[in-house]
Protein backbone atom coordinates (compact mmCIF):
# COMPACT_ATOMS: atom_id res chain seq x y z
CA UNK A 1 0.00 0.00 0.00
CA UNK A 2 0.90 3.88 -0.82
CA UNK A 3 1.09 5.93 2.02
CA UNK A 4 -0.02 9.56 0.56
CA UNK A 5 1.39 12.51 3.05
CA UNK A 6 0.70 16.04 2.25
CA UNK A 7 3.67 18.04 3.16
CA UNK A 8 3.81 22.18 3.06
CA UNK A 9 6.19 23.18 0.20
CA UNK A 10 8.79 24.92 2.65
CA UNK A 11 9.10 21.86 4.93
CA UNK A 12 13.04 21.98 6.23
CA UNK A 13 15.39 19.66 4.88
CA UNK A 14 15.71 17.76 7.36
CA UNK A 15 11.79 16.67 7.16
CA UNK A 16 12.55 14.69 3.86
CA UNK A 17 14.89 12.33 5.59
CA UNK A 18 12.60 9.85 7.03
CA UNK A 19 11.41 9.12 3.69
CA UNK A 20 14.77 8.35 2.06
CA UNK A 21 14.50 4.90 0.04
CA UNK A 22 10.60 4.45 1.01
CA UNK A 23 8.99 3.53 -2.04
CA UNK A 24 5.66 3.04 -0.11
CA UNK A 25 5.61 6.69 0.39
CA UNK A 26 3.67 9.56 -2.17
CA UNK A 27 4.22 13.15 -0.59
CA UNK A 28 1.88 15.95 -2.26
CA UNK A 29 3.14 19.29 -1.76
CA UNK A 30 1.19 22.26 -0.96
CA UNK A 31 1.73 26.23 -0.28
CA UNK A 32 1.75 27.28 3.31
CA UNK A 33 -0.97 29.74 2.77
CA UNK A 34 -3.26 27.19 1.15
CA UNK A 35 -6.54 28.48 1.62
CA UNK A 36 -8.98 26.25 3.14
CA UNK A 37 -10.88 25.25 0.28
CA UNK A 38 -8.30 24.40 -1.88
CA UNK A 39 -6.93 22.63 1.29
CA UNK A 40 -9.82 20.31 1.68
CA UNK A 41 -9.31 19.71 -2.14
CA UNK A 42 -6.20 17.76 -1.63
CA UNK A 43 -7.62 15.93 1.08
CA UNK A 44 -9.15 12.87 -0.76
CA UNK A 45 -7.41 10.03 -0.97
CA UNK A 46 -4.43 11.66 1.83
CA UNK A 47 -3.13 9.07 5.05
CA UNK A 48 -1.30 11.36 6.81
CA UNK A 49 -1.16 15.29 7.00
CA UNK A 50 2.31 17.75 7.68
CA UNK A 51 0.98 21.15 8.86
CA UNK A 52 2.59 24.28 10.10
CA UNK A 53 -0.42 27.10 10.29
CA UNK A 54 -2.77 25.54 8.47
CA UNK A 55 -6.22 24.47 10.17
CA UNK A 56 -7.97 21.18 10.66
CA UNK A 57 -11.25 20.43 11.99
CA UNK A 58 -14.28 18.72 11.01
CA UNK A 59 -14.95 20.79 7.43
CA UNK A 60 -11.36 18.97 6.48
CA UNK A 61 -11.80 15.49 8.17
CA UNK A 62 -15.03 15.05 6.26
CA UNK A 63 -12.75 15.85 2.87
CA UNK A 64 -10.16 13.65 4.10
CA UNK A 65 -12.29 10.22 5.08
CA UNK A 66 -8.81 8.64 4.43
CA UNK A 67 -6.58 10.57 6.66
CA UNK A 68 -4.87 8.22 9.66
CA UNK A 69 -2.50 10.84 11.29
CA UNK A 70 -2.33 14.50 11.37
CA UNK A 71 1.25 16.23 12.38
CA UNK A 72 2.15 19.64 13.38
CA UNK A 73 5.81 20.97 12.69
CA UNK A 74 5.83 22.74 15.99
CA UNK A 75 4.17 22.01 19.80
CA UNK A 76 1.19 24.26 19.45
CA UNK A 77 -1.84 23.27 18.01
CA UNK A 78 -4.86 26.05 18.42
CA UNK A 79 -5.20 25.74 15.15
CA UNK A 80 -6.65 22.12 15.27
CA UNK A 81 -9.89 20.92 16.72
CA UNK A 82 -7.98 17.74 18.61
CA UNK A 83 -12.01 17.00 19.42
CA UNK A 84 -12.75 16.43 16.10
CA UNK A 85 -9.56 14.16 15.19
CA UNK A 86 -9.97 11.97 18.55
CA UNK A 87 -14.04 11.55 17.58
CA UNK A 88 -12.20 9.80 14.51
CA UNK A 89 -9.56 8.27 15.86
CA UNK A 90 -6.86 9.95 13.94
CA UNK A 91 -4.02 11.29 16.19
CA UNK A 92 -2.77 14.35 16.76
CA UNK A 93 1.03 14.32 16.37
CA UNK A 94 3.57 17.32 17.97
CA UNK A 95 7.42 17.32 17.83
CA UNK A 96 8.12 17.14 21.55
CA UNK A 97 11.15 18.90 22.71
CA UNK A 98 12.32 19.95 19.42
CA UNK A 99 11.95 23.26 19.57
CA UNK A 100 11.59 23.93 23.50
CA UNK A 101 15.46 24.50 23.58
CA UNK A 102 14.97 27.20 20.94
CA UNK A 103 11.89 29.26 22.74
CA UNK A 104 13.95 29.22 25.70
CA UNK A 105 17.03 31.07 24.04
CA UNK A 106 14.48 33.95 22.59
CA UNK A 107 12.96 34.77 25.69
CA UNK A 108 16.62 34.56 27.71
CA UNK A 109 17.60 37.07 24.56
CA UNK A 110 14.26 39.28 25.04
CA UNK A 111 15.44 39.24 29.17
CA UNK A 112 18.60 40.30 27.74
CA UNK A 113 17.92 43.07 25.56
CA UNK A 114 15.61 44.47 28.08
CA UNK A 115 18.10 44.40 30.61
CA UNK A 116 21.29 45.61 28.89
CA UNK A 117 19.06 47.64 26.64
CA UNK A 118 20.57 46.34 23.51
CA UNK A 119 18.69 48.89 21.11
CA UNK A 120 19.44 51.79 23.52
CA UNK A 121 23.50 51.39 23.63
CA UNK A 122 23.44 50.28 20.13
CA UNK A 123 21.79 53.99 19.00
CA UNK A 124 23.63 55.71 21.13
CA UNK A 125 26.64 54.67 19.37
CA UNK A 126 25.26 54.80 15.98
CA UNK A 127 24.20 58.67 16.29
CA UNK A 128 27.30 59.49 18.02
CA UNK A 129 26.05 60.31 21.42
CA UNK A 130 28.81 57.82 23.34
CA UNK A 131 29.09 60.48 25.92
CA UNK A 132 25.70 60.09 26.73
CA UNK A 133 26.44 56.54 28.10
CA UNK A 134 25.38 57.36 31.63
CA UNK A 135 22.05 59.03 31.47
CA UNK A 136 20.23 55.16 31.51
CA UNK A 137 22.28 52.25 33.04
CA UNK A 138 21.62 48.54 31.80
CA UNK A 139 21.10 46.03 34.86
CA UNK A 140 22.07 42.75 35.76
CA UNK A 141 19.61 39.74 35.46
CA UNK A 142 21.67 38.52 38.52
CA UNK A 143 19.58 37.98 41.79
CA UNK A 144 16.40 39.40 40.08
CA UNK A 145 13.64 37.47 40.44
CA UNK A 146 11.36 35.65 37.68
CA UNK A 147 8.35 34.18 37.48
CA UNK A 148 7.72 31.80 35.05
CA UNK A 149 4.41 30.08 33.97
CA UNK A 150 3.89 26.72 33.02
CA UNK A 151 6.96 24.35 33.15
CA UNK A 152 6.36 22.47 30.44
CA UNK A 153 9.20 21.37 27.90
CA UNK A 154 10.04 24.86 27.21
CA UNK A 155 9.19 26.37 31.12
CA UNK A 156 11.54 23.72 32.21
CA UNK A 157 14.16 24.78 29.66
CA UNK A 158 13.61 28.40 30.90
CA UNK A 159 13.99 27.47 34.54
CA UNK A 160 17.20 25.98 34.49
CA UNK A 161 18.56 28.67 32.14
CA UNK A 162 17.18 31.44 34.76
CA UNK A 163 18.89 29.28 37.74
CA UNK A 164 22.25 29.38 35.73
CA UNK A 165 22.20 32.75 35.61
CA UNK A 166 21.56 32.86 39.58
CA UNK A 167 18.27 34.67 39.08
CA UNK A 168 15.88 34.28 42.28
CA UNK A 169 13.43 31.50 39.88
CA UNK A 170 9.99 31.01 40.81
CA UNK A 171 7.48 28.45 38.78
CA UNK A 172 3.94 28.88 38.58
CA UNK A 173 2.50 25.54 37.33
CA UNK A 174 -0.45 24.04 39.52
CA UNK A 175 -0.50 20.78 36.85
CA UNK A 176 3.21 20.04 38.08
CA UNK A 177 4.62 18.20 40.98
CA UNK A 178 6.33 20.86 43.25
CA UNK A 179 9.50 18.77 43.46
CA UNK A 180 10.05 18.60 40.10
CA UNK A 181 10.31 22.12 39.87
CA UNK A 182 12.60 21.96 42.96
CA UNK A 183 14.84 19.55 41.14
CA UNK A 184 15.76 22.41 38.53
CA UNK A 185 16.92 24.97 41.38
CA UNK A 186 13.50 26.55 41.00
CA UNK A 187 10.90 27.69 43.68
CA UNK A 188 7.25 26.32 43.22
CA UNK A 189 4.88 29.13 43.87
CA UNK A 190 0.69 28.41 44.00
CA UNK A 191 -0.08 32.14 44.02
CA UNK A 192 0.50 33.44 40.74
CA UNK A 193 -0.30 36.91 41.60
CA UNK A 194 1.57 37.13 44.86
CA UNK A 195 4.40 35.94 43.26
CA UNK A 196 3.34 38.71 40.33
CA UNK A 197 3.91 41.57 43.00
CA UNK A 198 7.66 40.69 43.57
CA UNK A 199 8.76 39.80 39.91
CA UNK A 200 11.01 41.50 37.81
CA UNK A 201 10.46 39.70 34.89
CA UNK A 202 7.64 37.53 33.53
CA UNK A 203 8.16 34.79 31.29
CA UNK A 204 5.07 33.24 30.04
CA UNK A 205 5.33 29.15 28.79
CA UNK A 206 1.85 27.79 29.39
CA UNK A 207 0.09 26.76 26.01
CA UNK A 208 -2.94 28.39 25.20
CA UNK A 209 -6.15 26.72 26.15
CA UNK A 210 -9.83 28.56 27.14
CA UNK A 211 -8.98 28.51 30.87
CA UNK A 212 -5.67 30.76 29.09
CA UNK A 213 -6.96 33.43 27.27
CA UNK A 214 -6.82 36.62 28.58
CA UNK A 215 -4.73 35.01 31.99
CA UNK A 216 -2.84 38.47 31.82
CA UNK A 217 -5.80 40.62 31.71
CA UNK A 218 -5.52 44.18 32.94
CA UNK A 219 -6.14 42.87 36.15
CA UNK A 220 -3.32 40.49 36.68
CA UNK A 221 -1.63 43.20 34.69
CA UNK A 222 -1.98 45.67 37.51
CA UNK A 223 -0.98 43.22 40.18
CA UNK A 224 2.71 43.01 38.70
CA UNK A 225 5.63 44.57 40.15
CA UNK A 226 6.03 48.58 38.90
CA UNK A 227 8.91 48.32 36.20
CA UNK A 228 8.88 44.71 35.53
CA UNK A 229 9.20 43.61 32.24
CA UNK A 230 6.40 40.70 30.38
CA UNK A 231 7.73 38.75 27.84
CA UNK A 232 5.29 36.06 26.01
CA UNK A 233 6.80 33.65 23.16
CA UNK A 234 3.53 30.90 24.18
CA UNK A 235 0.68 32.09 22.02
CA UNK A 236 -1.11 35.19 21.40
CA UNK A 237 -4.29 36.27 23.25
CA UNK A 238 -3.09 34.50 26.69
CA UNK A 239 -2.07 38.70 27.31
CA UNK A 240 -4.48 41.11 26.64
CA UNK A 241 -2.92 43.49 23.98
CA UNK A 242 -5.03 46.48 25.16
CA UNK A 243 -4.65 45.80 28.55
CA UNK A 244 -0.43 45.61 28.06
CA UNK A 245 -0.35 48.46 26.14
CA UNK A 246 -2.22 50.76 28.50
CA UNK A 247 0.02 49.23 31.42
CA UNK A 248 3.18 50.19 28.98
CA UNK A 249 2.11 53.75 28.48
CA UNK A 250 1.24 54.95 31.88
CA UNK A 251 4.57 53.37 33.04
CA UNK A 252 3.34 50.67 35.53
CA UNK A 253 5.62 48.33 33.51
CA UNK A 254 9.13 48.91 32.18
CA UNK A 255 8.55 46.86 29.04
CA UNK A 256 7.31 43.58 26.85
CA UNK A 257 8.76 40.91 24.92
CA UNK A 258 6.75 39.80 22.62
CA UNK A 259 7.00 36.72 19.79
CA UNK A 260 3.44 36.47 19.53
CA UNK A 261 0.42 38.41 19.21
CA UNK A 262 -2.99 37.58 19.22
CA UNK A 263 -3.18 38.73 15.58
CA UNK A 264 -0.60 37.51 13.08
CA UNK A 265 0.60 39.61 11.20
CA UNK A 266 -0.46 42.38 13.59
CA UNK A 267 -2.84 45.02 12.68
CA UNK A 268 -0.92 48.21 11.55
CA UNK A 269 -2.77 50.21 14.51
CA UNK A 270 -2.22 48.09 16.50
CA UNK A 271 -0.91 50.22 19.83
CA UNK A 272 2.22 47.86 20.72
CA UNK A 273 4.24 48.57 17.78
CA UNK A 274 4.61 52.17 18.23
CA UNK A 275 5.85 51.79 22.13
CA UNK A 276 9.48 52.19 22.44
CA UNK A 277 9.64 49.84 25.25
CA UNK A 278 8.41 46.81 23.42
CA UNK A 279 10.28 44.23 21.19
CA UNK A 280 8.81 41.90 18.78
CA UNK A 281 9.43 39.37 16.64
CA UNK A 282 7.07 37.27 14.23
CA UNK A 283 6.72 33.89 15.78
CA UNK A 284 10.13 33.07 15.12
CA UNK A 285 11.29 31.68 18.66
CA UNK A 286 11.00 28.64 18.01
CA UNK A 287 12.17 28.58 14.76
CA UNK A 288 16.53 29.03 14.49
CA UNK A 289 17.74 26.65 11.28
CA UNK A 290 18.28 24.19 14.00
CA UNK A 291 14.98 23.81 15.07
CA UNK A 292 13.33 23.94 11.71
CA UNK A 293 14.98 20.66 10.58
CA UNK A 294 14.68 19.20 13.78
CA UNK A 295 10.88 19.86 13.67
CA UNK A 296 10.45 19.12 10.41
CA UNK A 297 12.60 15.60 10.70
CA UNK A 298 10.23 14.58 13.88
CA UNK A 299 6.69 15.43 12.16
CA UNK A 300 7.59 13.10 9.16
CA UNK A 301 8.62 10.47 11.37
CA UNK A 302 5.94 10.70 13.73
CA UNK A 303 3.46 10.49 10.86
CA UNK A 304 5.39 7.22 9.17
CA UNK A 305 5.43 5.59 12.94
CA UNK A 306 1.45 6.49 13.24
CA UNK A 307 1.20 4.65 9.64
CA UNK A 308 3.71 1.68 10.35
CA UNK A 309 1.69 0.74 13.42
CA UNK A 310 4.31 2.14 16.24
CA UNK A 311 3.09 5.42 17.18
CA UNK A 312 5.16 7.42 19.21
CA UNK A 313 3.11 8.00 22.36
CA UNK A 314 4.84 10.24 24.24
CA UNK A 315 4.11 13.22 21.20
CA UNK A 316 0.78 12.19 20.95
CA UNK A 317 -1.77 14.91 22.03
CA UNK A 318 -4.79 12.49 22.40
CA UNK A 319 -3.59 8.98 22.80
CA UNK A 320 -6.95 7.80 23.65
CA UNK A 321 -7.53 7.32 19.85
CA UNK A 322 -5.10 4.45 20.27
CA UNK A 323 -7.48 2.54 22.95
CA UNK A 324 -6.13 0.63 26.25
Amino acid sequence: MTHVILIPENIAPDGLKPVAGRTDVELRRFPGNISQTDFRALLPGAHGAVLGLTRIGDAELDAGPALRVVARIGVGYDTIDVPALTRRKVPLMITGTANSVSVAEQALAFMFAHAKRVADMHARVISHRWNSRFENFPADLYQKQVVIVGFGRIGARMARRCVALEMDTLVYDPHVSQDHIRMVGATPVADLDAALAQADYVSIHCPKTPQTVDLFDAARLARMKRGAVLINTARGGIVNEAALAAALTRGHLAGAGLDVLASEPPEPDNPLLTLPTVITAPHMAGVTIEAWNRMAFTAMRNVLEVLDGKPNRENTVNPEVYGA
